[in-house]
C-alpha cells in the first residue's frame, strides 16, 4: 500500500485533548478503510503566517499513514466537513521517517539559533546594519547613512556637508505620457506690457 504523511491544522480555541480525539477519530477512519496509522505527533499550538477562517493560531498534528487511496479520500472528505479542522495536507512519500520529525527536534532548533548564519541578528548585514549595510546604515549602503555606522551611500545624505542644504532649481515641466514629446511649459509673463 502507498505511504502518506498527513498534517492537519485544528482551530485555536479547542483543547489539546480535543485535537488528540480528532487524530484518533481520523485514525479509525483509516483502519476501517483497510490501512494502518503509524506514528502520530502533536506539534502544538503555533502561530500561522496568515489568518485562516478567523484563526491566527492553529493546533498542528502529524500522522504517518499506510493506506489505500480510498481510505485517504474518505478521511479528507470528513475533515473537509469538520468545523474544527481548518486545513490539511496529505503527501505521498517513499518511506516514513522513524525518528521524530523536524518540528519535534528541539536540538536542531537550538543549533540553528546559535549558528553564524547572519540574517537579522548577525554581523553580516541584514536589517540592522553590520559590515554590509542594511536598512540602518552600517558599513556599506544602508537606507539611512546619517545614523549609524561609517558612511556608505544611503538614500539620505549626511547632515554635515554634502549638498543637502543647497536649494534646488525649478522642477522640469510634467510630461504628457501619451505624447511623444514633453508638454511645453507655460509661458512666463513678459516684461513689455
Amino acid at each position: 500500500m502507498p505511504l502518506y504523511e498527513h498534517v492537519f491544522l485544528a482551530r485555536q480555541d479547542i483543547s489539546q485533548a480535543q485535537v488528540e480525539a480528532l487524530t484518533k477519530e481520523y485514525g479509525e477512519v483509516i483502519t476501517e478503510g483497510g490501512g494502518r496509522v503509524g506514528k502520530t505527533e502533536y506539534w502544538g499550538l503555533k502561530t500561522i503566517a496568515f489568518k485562516i477562517k478567523k484563526n491566527r493560531k492553529a493546533h498542528y498534528s502529524l500522522m504517518n499513514l499506510d493506506a489505500p487511496p480510498a481510505a485517504i479520500a474518505e478521511m479528507e472528505r470528513r475533515m473537509g466537513l469538520s468545523p474544527d479542522v481548518i486545513r490539511f495536507i496529505t503527501i505521498r512519500v517513499e518511506a516514513h521517517e522513524t525518528e521524530p520529525s523536524i518540528q519535534m527536534r528541539k536540538v536542531d532548533r537550538d543549533d540553528r539559533r546559535d549558528g553564524d548564519r547572519g540574517g537579522f541578528r548577525g554581523d553580516r548585514g541584514g536589517f540592522r546594519g553590520g559590515d554590509r549595510g542594511g536598512f540602518r546604515g552600517g558599513g556599506g549602503g544602508g537606507f539611512r547613512s546619517d545614523r549609524g555606522g561609517g558612511g556608505g551611500g544611503g538614500f539620505r545624505r549626511d547632515r554635515e556637508g554634502g549638498d543637502g542644504d543647497r536649494p534646488r532649481g525649478p522642477r522640469p515641466p510634467p510630461r504628457d505620457r501619451d505624447a511623444e514629446t514633453p508638454t511645453p511649459a507655460p509661458a512666463a509673463p513678459s516684461e513689455e506690457s
